[in-house]
C-alpha cells in the first residue's frame, strides 16, 4: 500500500530500514540548507538551482536532498568518472570537481559537481555530493546559457574529473584558473565554497551514522536500502498496466534554423520493467539546446518518480527497473563536440514527452503539459561603477490542469522544483528594475481543470550602459498540450521596449545589446488544460474572471459560461443553454 513500510525481505528490520532512510534524507536536506545559507549567487540561494546527495563508497546514490528532481539521476555518472580516474588514490581531505558532459558525465558546464570523500577510521564509507548552477562559467557569452554556441569549446571552462583539494587544502592553481576565466569570480568561487561547506555537513552526518551503527553495519544497511528501493519500485510497476504508449512533442527551433525539433518517446511496460525509448527523435542540432544522454536519463527518472509512491527511497535502487534508450548523435544523446549550454530547454520537452506517454498509461495521475523552464533570461555587462554583473533567471508559468484540480499558477514543474527570485532581491543585487511581473489573462489552457495562466516579467536596464541580453525561449509556435479534451495553453512571446513608440518582437532565441533605459518583456505560455472545458464548474469560471485570469469573452467562448457583467454573477439559464447547444 502506498505510503506504508512494506517488508519484502523477511530478514529486514522494517523499523531500522525506515530510520536509516529518514536519517540519510535528513543529512542530505541539511546539506541543502547549508548551501542556501552560504551561497553567493541568486540562482542557488534564491532559485534553488542545486541539489545535494550522498553516495556509498562504490559511488551508488543512497540519498538525495531537497531541490531538483531533475538532478536525481546525474550524480552516479559523474561519480563514476571520479572513481574511474582516482579510485586507488582517494584520501581524507580530498575534494573532487567536474562539470564536463563528455569527460565527466555532467549535464552542462554551468553545473559544477563537487564530491567530498567521507572516511571513518581510514576507511572510505561514502561521498557527499552537490551540484550547483553557477552564474557564469566563462565562455563567449556571460551566464553560460547562450543558444547560439555551436560547439562546447565556446561554452566556458571545462573541468574534467579533477582533484581540487588535498589534505584539506584547496588547490590554488584551480582557484586562479577559475578566477581568471569567469566574469563574477566572487560569486562563482563563493558558490564553490558553499558547495564544499554543504559536503562537509554531509561528511559529519554520515560519520555520525557510522559511529552509531558501525562501519560494516552501515554499509550493509545502505546496500539493503538500495535493494529495498528497487523492490518497492518493481512491486509498484507490477501493479501498473503492461503495454506500449507513444508521444511526441516539438521544440520551436534551435535558434539557427526555423525547423521544429521532434522528440519522440515510446514507453514500454512489461511486468516489473519500464523502458523509455527515444529512437525516432531528430538528430542533434547546431544550437546549444542539445541533451547529453546523462541528462536525458535523469529527466526520465524525474518523470517516472513523480507518478510513483513518494515513500520509495530516492536512491540507486529506484533506477534499476528503468531503461532509457537513445541513438548516439540524436538530440537526446548528443555527441562531442555538440554544444549543450541551454540543454535545460531540451529537458523541458523531454519531460513533456515522457509525461505525455505516462498520461496514456495512467490517465488519472498525470497533469496536462506544464510550462517548465522554456524561458531563460540573461542580462550581463558592467554597472555604471565599472563592476561586472551577470543576471541569470529561468522563468516558469505553472502546472497543467490536473485530473482533479486546476494547475497551480506561477509554480515550476515537478521535475524542476525551482523557487521564484523575488523582484526586490533582484533589484538590490543587479542594475535592473522589474517593471512588470503578472499573470497573462486568457492564457491558461481551457479544461474541466484549467492550466496555469502564463506569466510575464519585464526587465529594464537602469544602472548600466550597454549590456548583453540573451534569451532562451520556446513555445512560440506550439502551445503546451492539453489532455483528455483539455485545450493547449496560449503561446509564448517576446517584446522589446513594449511601451515605446517602436516596440519590436524578437524571436524565441536571440542575443542583442540592451541599452540603458531599454526593457525586455518575456511573455510565457500558459499551461495545458485537463478535461472538457464545458464540464468546468461555472463557479470556478466566475472565480477566474473575478481574479482576472479569464475574461468575460473567454468564459463565454471557451467554457460556455455566461456572466452578467454588471452583477458579476453566472447567468445559469444562459449557461445551461450554451452548453446544451454545444453538445447537440
Amino acid at each position: 500500500m502506498r505510503g506504508e513500510v512494506v517488508v519484502t525481505n523477511a530478514n529486514r528490520d522494517p523499523i531500522k530500514i525506515e530510520l536509516l532512510k529518514n536519517a540519510l534524507t535528513a543529512i542530505a536536506d541539511e546539506m541543502a540548507v547549508t548551501m542556501v545559507r552560504t551561497a553567493r549567487s541568486l540562482p542557488i540561494k534564491e532559485a534553488l538551482d542545486f541539489s545535494t546527495g550522498l553516495l556509498n563508497a562504490d559511488g551508488a546514490l543512497i540519498a538525495q536532498g531537497l531541490c531538483l528532481p531533475l538532478h536525481m539521476g546525474s550524480f552516479p555518472p559523474t561519480m563514476t568518472s571520479i572513481l574511474t580516474d582516482y579510485k586507488d588514490d582517494i584520501r581524507p581531505g580530498d575534494v573532487f570537481a567536474t562539470n564536463d558532459p563528455y569527460l565527466g558525465g555532467g549535464t552542462h558546464l554551468p553545473d559544477i559537481y563537487i564530491f567530498v570523500p567521507i572516511f571513518m577510521s581510514d576507511t572510505l564509507i561514502g561521498f557527499a555530493a552537490t551540484i550547483g548552477h553557477h552564474t557564469d562559467i566563462g565562455g563567449r557569452v556571460a551566464g553560460g546559457n547562450a543558444c547560439d554556441n555551436t560547439e562546447i569549446y565556446q561554452e566556458g571552462v571545462r573541468i574534467p574529473p579533477l582533484r581540487i583539494a588535498k589534505e584539506g587544502q584547496l588547490d590554488e592553481m584551480f582557484l586562479k584558473l577559475m578566477r581568471a576565466n569567469v566574469r563574477v569570480p566572487q560569486k562563482v568561487l563563493g558558490d564553490i565554497m558553499a558547495s564544499i561547506a554543504a559536503c562537509r555537513r554531509g561528511e559529519s552526518g554520515l560519520q555520525a551514522l557510522a559511529d552509531r551503527y558501525g562501519i560494516a553495519a552501515l554499509r550493509a544497511s545502505t546496500l539493503d536500502l538500495i535493494d529495498y528501493a528497487e523492490e518497492l519500485t518493481r512491486a509498484e510497476l507490477l501493479e501498473l498496466p503492461d503495454g506500449q504508449w507513444e508521444f511526441e512533442d516539438f521544440l520551436d527551433d534551435d535558434g539557427f534554423q526555423e525547423n521544429p525539433i521532434r522528440i519522440a518517446a515510446t514507453l514500454v511496460k512489461t511486468n516489473d520493467e519500464l523502458t523509455v525509448d527515444f529512437r525516432g527523435t531528430d538528430p542533434q542540432v547546431k544550437g546549444s539546446i542539445n541533451m547529453p544522454f546523462s541528462f536525458t536519463v535523469s529527466s526520465v527518472y524525474a518523470c517516472i518518480r513523480s507518478v510513483m509512491d513518494p515513500s520509495i527511497p530516492n536512491n540507486e535502487g529506484f533506477f534499476r527497473p528503468i531503461t532509457v534508450i537513445a541513438e548516439p548523435g540524436s538530440f537526446v544523446h548528443c555527441t562531442h563536440p555538440a554544444p549543450v549550454a541551454a540543454r535545460g530547454l531540451g529537458a523541458s520537452r523531454v519531460t513533456d514527452c515522457v509525461w505525455g506517454a505516462l498520461a496514456q498509461m495512467l490517465p488519472d495521475k498525470v497533469f496536462a503539459c506544464c510550462v517548465q523552464g522554456d524561458y531563460g533570461v540573461t542580462i550581463a555587462g558592467y554597472t555604471d561603477d565599472g563592476a561586472p554583473f551577470v543576471s541569470l533567471e529561468f522563468l516558469f508559468s505553472g502546472w497543467g490542469g490536473r485530473p482533479d484540480k486546476d494547475g497551480i499558477d506561477g509554480l515550476s514543474s515537478l521535475a524542476v522544483n525551482y523557487s521564484n527570485t523575488p523582484a526586490e532581491i533582484l533589484e538590490v543585487e543587479q542594475p535592473l528594475r522589474i517593471e512588470r511581473y503578472q499573470f497573462r489573462a486568457d492564457t491558461g489552457g481551457a479544461g474541466k481543470f484549467r492550466g496555469a495562466v502564463g506569466l510575464e516579467r519585464e526587465y529594464r536596464l537602469v544602472e548600466a550602459n550597454d549590456a548583453i541580453l540573451q534569451v532562451r525561449g520556446d513555445r512560440q509556435k506550439v502551445g503546451p498540450f492539453g489532455l483528455h479534451g483539455g485545450k493547449a495553453g496560449a503561446k509564448a512571446g517576446n517584446l522589446l521596449n513594449p511601451d515605446s513608440d517602436s516596440p519590436s518582437v524578437p524571436p524565441g532565441k536571440f542575443m542583442m545589446t540592451l541599452k540603458k533605459g531599454e526593457s525586455f518583456r518575456a511573455q510565457l505560455a500558459g499551461a495545458g488544460g485537463w478535461g472538457n472545458p464545458f464540464e468546468r464548474d461555472p463557479a470556478f469560471v466566475l472565480d477566474d474572471v473575478l481574479n482576472e485570469k479569464v475574461s468575460l469573452e473567454c468564459a463565454l467562448e471557451e467554457y460556455g459560461v455566461a456572466i452578467d457583467s454588471i452583477q458579476m454573477a453566472v447567468n445559469e439559464e444562459e449557461t445551461m443553454r450554451l452548453r446544451k447547444a454545444a453538445c447537440a
